[in-house]
This record gives structure tokens, sequence and C-alpha cells, in this order.
């Protein structure tokens, strides 16, 4: 099942990607020059974000919230991975009339960067202590293989790089204009199909390059991806650049080069170059993609600075021309497009690797964990043989190593942490943004209406027994953090109004998006319903209403996706 397809912003439902206006300046550095053309662009170019560092250690963490400027605490913090999290109170008809001032609380979210999602039972226990001394216990997984804290005070600051920086843990350039985490296949290194290890090129490109200075001004963010598994576990469309695992009929193991994919309110997904990169040669292809993005992206308005924006006016034959000619001064060889060939990407349940040894995916209720959790979830894979565990893309959480006389009872111990390896459906299928518990941005709750919600179809649908998943996405606000144009079904929180005329929060539906997987034949974008509006309430009535449509109307074998796009939209609602 190739997803070798055509430029998936003419051919998918719902791509919007439009190159600028030509005739005016769009900020590229080459083309333009380094003059600021906004207020973001300013106080980048005024100081690098790496070094406010310095100034949240020796200033910030002593003299408190109140000393922090205006540039730093909504900016360049996110160089270090740290943003305000929302006042506790506000609700979402306020979300886009105030300030980030009046939307802000003295407290932060704070990222930890956690290349390839990958951490050994020692990194686990600091992480998971950091959460209980200095985060009220919150550590929820994310789907970029990050955890998350919340109410962290900038006083603490300091002592949580301490200790996470003595495990060799980090947080730079976890937010920001920046390339942040790089995802990575979380079963690297041990799975029996996998094609090519990632861990190598993802640990190089690490190390010569986060925390460059040169590549800390980017014109937005720059989101990463490398795998070598077949069943493609890192959502490689949807990203800036991602590198997915191919055997060149010559050349053997290698690398399929991707660039340009990104969602939030003009979704496109990436496109192939075309290309093969020689595993040696992997971080050099990267080192290219994100100079000509630092380079050539369009800085002018933050909404088109994405790389995807410059990828819709070039096109790949020309990006390709671009990389090889200017930055990597050599030519790639030709080289054939990745295949979903096997493998569910979340990993969850229990699987051989190619040792003997098991390794076993454990899946959360949307993401959400505690530090006590992941504490004790250290204990349980210690007992069980393990020394490490790996966070994935799809908010889920991997043990490795498992000794396989020990499986059942690892099992039964992670059960009773709210950690299960034999999910429902929804369960394992759901994922959910951090929502207006804490994001600035979000309009409704995500977490706890996602909650309710796989519990209730778990429940009422477990009757239907479909051979195919149906995935549930839901977004607290446009910006897809939770990727809903990529799921079944995707729901993005918004306000309407009460037929009183009250304000209350309702979802957008999308339905039939997809990524490439053994299941589909390629990826596709959700088909949007106009019009339809649901509110939290509704919100289970309609999944199951529409799941038993489509298990009534389908044809054999197929999936909810390709129902979706064809069904009568009347049927969908």
């Amino acid at each position: 099942m190739s997803t070798n397809t055509t430029p998936h912003s003419a051919a998918l439902p719902g791509a919007k990607v439009r190159p600028p206006r030509e005739g005016r300046s769009n900020g590229q550095w080459l083309v333009d020059g380094h003059d600021p053309l906004n207020p973001n662009e300013v106080f980048k170019a005024a100081d690098n974000g790496l070094n406010v560092r310095e100034r949240i250690e020796t200033i910030y963490a002593r003299e408190g919230f109140a000393s922090i400027p205006d540039d730093d605490l909504h900016g360049r913090m996110r160089w270090w991975g740290l943003y305000t999290q929302r006042k506790q109170g506000i609700d979402g008809g306020r979300t886009g009339t105030l300030s980030a001032d009046e939307l802000s609380d003295e407290y932060f979210m704070l990222r930890v960067r956690i290349d390839g999602g990958a951490l050994t039972l020692d990194q686990l226990r600091v992480v998971a202590q950091i959460s209980v001394d200095f985060a009220r216990n919150t550590a929820d997984i994310s789907d970029r293989q990050n955890i998350q804290y919340h109410w962290i005070r900038v006083e603490d600051v300091p002592e949580i790089w301490r200790r996470l920086e003595s495990v060799g843990l980090q947080t730079t350039t976890a937010c920001g204009d920046t390339p942040r985490v790089i995802l990575g296949s979380p079963v690297a290194g041990i799975a029996a199909e996998e094609i090519i290890d990632p861990t190598p090129a993802i640990a190089e490109i690490v190390e010569r390059f986060i925390g460059d200075p040169e590549l800390t001004n980017l014109p937005r963010k720059f989101k990463s991806a490398i795998t070598g598994h077949p069943s493609l576990d890192v959502v490689h469309e949807i990203n800036d650049v991602s590198l997915v695992g191919v055997v060149h009929p010559e050349f053997g193991p290698g690398y399929d080069l991707w660039v340009g994919g990104g969602l939030s309110t003009a979704p496109r997904l990436a496109e192939r170059l075309g290309v093969w990169v020689a595993p040696d040669k992997a971080a050099d292809a990267w080192h290219g993609v994100v100079r000509i993005f630092r380079d050539y992206g369009y800085r002018r308005l933050r909404n088109k600075a994405r790389l995807k924006f410059l990828l819709a006016e070039w096109g790949p034959e020309k990006f390709r021309h671009v990389l090889e000619t200017e930055y990597l001064g050599y030519a790639l060889p030709d080289g054939p497009a990745a295949e979903a060939s096997g493998g569910t990407a979340d990993h969850v349940g229990v699987h051989e690797q190619k040792d003997g040894r098991r390794y076993v995916g454990l899946a959360p209720v949307v993401g959400r964990s505690s530090g006590t959790t992941l504490l004790a979830l250290a204990d349980a894979a210690e007992a069980a043989g393990s020394g490490r565990i790996a966070f994935t893309p799809h908010q889920k959480v991997v043990v490795l190593d498992v000794d396989p006389g020990r499986v059942d009872a690892f099992v039964a111990a992670t059960e009773v942490l709210g950690l299960t390896a034999n999910p429902g459906a929804f369960r394992r299928n759901t994922m959910a943004c951090t929502g207006i518990e804490f994001c600035k941005l979000a309009f409704v709750d995500t977490k706890d209406t996602a909650t309710a919600a796989v519990e209730v179809l778990d429940n009422r649908l477990a009757d239907l027994g479909l051979d195919v998943p149906i995935t549930l996405n839901v977004n607290g606000c446009p910006n897809s953090c939770a990727r809903i144009q990529t799921a079944d079904i995707g729901l993005k929180g918004q306000i309407a109004k009460s037929p009183e005329g009250a304000d209350e929060f309702a979802f957008q539906v999308h339905l039939g998006g997809g990524l490439a997987s053994a299941d589909r034949e390629e990826a596709g974008l959700g088909r949007t319903l106009r019009g339809l509006k649901i509110t939290a309430e509704e919100m289970p009535n309609y999944v199951e209403r529409v799941t038993r449509r489509f298990a009534a109307e389908r044809g054999p074998g197929e999936s909810f996706a390709t129902w979706a796009h064809r069904a009568d939209e009347e049927a969908l609602r």
C-alpha cells in the first residue's frame, strides 16, 4: 500500500494551503533580507531566545513572576519549554477577547524534551518525581512523545533543570520558533520487523544541532519525525520533515524523505521528495531542510510561516533541487516510497522483540498521567526485568525488554495503575489535547469530556465487534494539537449559542481523516460537516450514532474514512 501520492494540496479535501501573493516581501531572509516585518520577528532579532535561560536563573527565579518582562514571558521563555498556563475560571467565551496577560496565570506549563520518546527507568523516575515535587502531580503524555507539566513556578525552574540534566534530559527548544522534539519509533532497535533503527540518526541530530544558536530563529516551529518501523508509527505526513525507513533495491536500508506537513487552520500533508537518504547522511539531510526553512521560510505573517506554505509555492522538485545544490552539495539518489506493510502504529498490547523478550504497549486515558503513576510504572517495569520505556505519538507508553515469564504479572500490575495493555476500542483510539483546563487558546474542555465519552462508548459499542479501529480526536481550538483532521472522527472546540442565546461549548465535526497504515491505502484529511455543532453532552450520542451507521452501511472491508467520504451528508449528522 504505497503512500507515494500526487501533491496532497490539490488532491485532498480540506487542504487549504495557498502560496503567498506575488509582489510583496514575505520576509524570506535570502530573498528579502533580515529586516523584521512583525513584532515576533522584532523580539527574536533583538535577542536569541536561548539567552533567556540566564535571566530565568539569575533574576526571575529569585525575584518571582512579576519581574518577567513581556517579551520574555510570552516569547523567549518558550525556547526553554515554558508557556504561561490559563488562569483558572476563565470560560471559553472569553478566550478570543482577553489579552495574553489577562488569560495567563502565574504558573507555567513545562515540556520536557524526550527525543524519540525514550527514557531509562532512572530518567523516568526523575521526570516523575519532578511532577510530584513541583507540578501538583501533573504529567500528561502528549502526542509529541513529551511529558507536559502544569502548575510550575518560575522559582522552581532552575532546580527542575538541574534534575533533568543530571540524567541527560533537557527542555532546550521544547517550544518556540525552533526545531522541537524529534518523534521516533517507540520500538526502535527491538522490533522484529524493523527496517532500520532510527536511534543513531536522532542522537546525531540532537548532539549536533539542538541548541545551536544558528537554528533558533526559524519562521515558526519546526517538527521532525524519524522511524524505521513498517507501521509508520511517527505520523510522518504531518511533520515539517520526516525520514521514513525504506529498503533501496541497490543501496539497502535507508530513509524516504518527506517535507512540508502540518495541520492547524490550513492543513496540508507532507510530500515525498523522491530521494533515498543513506543512514549516515540522515542528520545532514535534516540539517539541510531546517536551514531551507530558516532562509526561505515566510516571516511576514505568522499564520503563513510554516514550511508547508513554502512547499506549496515551490513544489517537491524545486525543494529537492535547492536542498541538493545549495545545502548538501551533492545529489541524492532516487528512492522508493515508504509503505505501511504491517503492525499497529500505537504498539498497544504484548509483542515479541527480535531478541525474544517482550514489549508491552499501555494505554492511559487520552494521555492523562501523573508523577505517582509514573513512579509506580517504573517499579513495575523494573520488577518485570525492564530498564526502559518509551512514550508514543499516540499518547501511549511502551515498556521494553520485559521478561517473557513476567508479562502476565506486569500487565496485571499496570492495570491497577490505570495503564492497560487491553483497552477498549475507544480508549485505545481516542486522543485529546490539553484543552481549557490549562491552555490559553482553548474554547472547551477536552480531557474530561473525552474521558467521559470513552467510558460511555466502550460500554455502548462493545457489541459491534468492528474489525477496523475508529479514531476519535478531541481538540480545544482550531490549532489541531490533537490532529483532528487526520482522525476518523475529529472534534474541534468552539463556542456556540444555546437555544436560549447563552454561550455553550461545542464541537465542529470532521469525519474521514487518517494517516497511512496497514488499514488504509493512503493518508487523507477529514471532511468538515458545515453547520453541524454538537455539545459536550451530545458528543457520546453523536459518536455512537455515526459509528452504528457506518457499521450498518459499510461495504466488505471498507474503512470508516472511505465510507465517510462517500456517505450522504445527512447520514453523517
